[in-house]
């Protein structure tokens, strides 16, 4: 399934996005420049200024778009992906290496507090408190969510509430803000505001439920990261904590070890365990009720090419592969 046919919809938008980007974060700095350049062009999929967009679209379809907002959230994602891959001693993203490996972890740091302090500065230039204050405590929950990631690693107690917790804290919540962004932007009606606001957030669960579910489901070559990435960085993501569920013996300490010390010397076993137990599959269905509980959403907001192309993008979010 393609992106194609629903980023066709607002290509000239996406296309104001990234000339806005551009112009944003102009700098003096070769560093800054070099690092922002690459990590820009490393083919991600846009998905989060892209629904904000079609929110706005939604609700307003001749209206100003908010391109400044969707600019603002590719800011924080980009800026979160820096500073992640830095805390995970990650070494590739995309199909490349992170960033943190070519010009080391101070300067990823640094420029990801460049890209957040940009990102400030977007914000209150558009002089909407309303705004800020849920741009403020989005960042702030956030990060929040990354900290209790951090300190749980190594955990093989980790129980899926937890789990839901963070990834709902750490990911969903931008995409929550970003399709609130592109509602609240174009309208006051509260009920279609919370419709897309509820929209974003049950795909950004969705979202990174697949994303969890790929880290031992899909080669390097398909995600463009190190298959088994997660058990390196000692986090027990569904996939893993419903293997450990299903299993007993041997098999649960196998887990529980790679858990507590990091390692993936026993990959091809792990990978066995988790399709002996359908862990993927487990975390499929979750997403696909995530997703599902999305469009369900949608139903308050009149039917529209716009919002046909959320609900496309519920389906593609849980059939990727990538």
């Amino acid at each position: 399934m393609s992106l194609e046919p629903i980023r066709s919809l607002v290509k000239e938008d996406l296309a104001s996005i990234d000339q806005f980007i551009i112009s944003e974060l102009a700098s003096d700095i070769p560093m800054i420049k070099q690092i922002i350049e690459y990590v820009l062009t490393c083919g991600g999929k846009r998905i989060r200024p892209l629904v904000l967009l079609l929110s706005a679209r939604c609700l307003n379809k001749q209206n100003h778009q908010p391109i400044s907002l969707a600019a603002v959230i590719e800011l924080i994602h980009t800026a979160t992906l820096l500073h992640d891959d830095v805390v995970d001693s990650s070494t590739l993203r995309r199909g490349h290496k992170t960033a943190n490996m070519v010009w080391g972890n101070n300067a990823s740091v640094l420029v990801g507090d460049f890209l957040y302090s940009r990102a400030f500065k977007i914000v209150v230039g558009l002089n909407r408190n309303d705004i800020l204050n849920v741009f403020a405590e989005a960042t702030h929950y956030m990060t929040e969510g990354e900290i209790m990631q951090l300190v749980n690693c190594n955990n093989p107690d980790t129980t899926e509430a937890f789990y839901f917790d963070v990834i709902q804290r750490k990911t969903a919540k931008l995409f929550e803000i970003a399709t609130h962004f592109g509602a609240c932007t174009v309208s006051d009606n509260t009920n279609h505001i919370e419709a897309l606001r509820q929209y974003g957030l049950h795909l950004g669960l969705a979202y990174q439920l697949i994303d969890d579910a790929l880290d031992y489901s899909q080669s390097a070559e398909e995600t463009g990261k190190n298959v088994g990435q997660d058990i390196a960085e000692g986090k027990a993501t569904l996939p893993f904590i419903h293997a450990m569920r299903q299993s007993k013996g041997a098999d649960l300490e196998l887990l529980r070890d790679a858990i507590k010390t990091g390692s993936h010397k026993n990959l091809n076993d792990i990978l066995g365990i988790i399709e002996s137990t359908e862990a993927i599959k487990y975390t499929a269905d979750a997403a696909k009720f995530h997703a599902q509980q999305a469009k369900t959403a949608l139903s308050q907001v009149a039917n529209s090419p716009y919002r046909q192309a959320l609900e496309a993008l519920s389906d593609f979010v849980v059939c990727r592969t990538y």
